[in-house]
C-alpha cells in the first residue's frame, strides 16, 4: 500500500482524516522554509487541504507547493486527496484539482473537512484499488 504523505495546518482536520485512514503517514512541516528541504521518497499519495476560499491562485498551500517543487518528491506521488469544505462551491477541493493536473495523476476523491466514516470507508476501497493497479 502507498503510504501518505500530507499537509494539515494547525486546524489539524486533515490530519484526523489521515489517522483515520490507519496507514503509514508523514506530514510536510507547518513552516514553509522546512517544508521546501523536506524530501520524502517512497510511493505516496498526497492529501492536500485547499485554502483560500477556493481562490486558484491561493487554494494549494505554499508548504505543499515547496514540496512539490522538488523533483524528488513529485516522482513518488501517485495520487491525489483533496480536503475542503463545500462552502467554497465549485471551488471545493479546488488545490486536488490543481496538483492531480500538474502531477498527471489521479484525484481519488474530495472530502469535506475531516470525512465522515462512509468517506473514510470509500476512500479506503479506492486507494486499495490503485493500490492493485500499481
Amino acid at each position: 500500500m502507498y503510504d501518505v504523505v500530507y499537509f494539515s495546518s494547525v486546524s489539524e482536520n486533515t490530519k484526523r482524516l489521515v489517522e483515520k485512514l490507519g496507514l503509514h503517514s508523514v506530514r510536510i512541516p507547518l513552516k514553509t522554509d522546512e517544508a521546501a528541504s523536506f524530501t520524502y521518497g517512497r510511493d505516496s499519495v498526497l492529501v492536500v487541504p485547499t485554502y483560500g476560499s477556493g481562490e486558484e491562485k491561493t487554494s494549494v498551500p505554499k508548504q505543499v507547493i515547496k514540496f512539490l517543487n522538488n523533483p524528488e518528491n513529485r516522482k513518488h506521488i501517485k495520487g491525489v486527496i483533496a480536503t475542503g469544505n463545500t462552502n467554497f462551491g465549485e471551488s471545493y477541493g479546488l488545490a486536488g484539482d490543481i496538483v492531480s493536473a500538474k502531477l498527471g495523476v489521479p484525484l481519488i476523491q474530495r472530502i469535506e473537512l475531516l470525512g465522515t466514516p462512509e468517506d473514510v470507508a470509500q476512500l479506503k476501497e479506492r486507494l486499495n484499488i490503485l493500490w492493485e493497479l500499481r
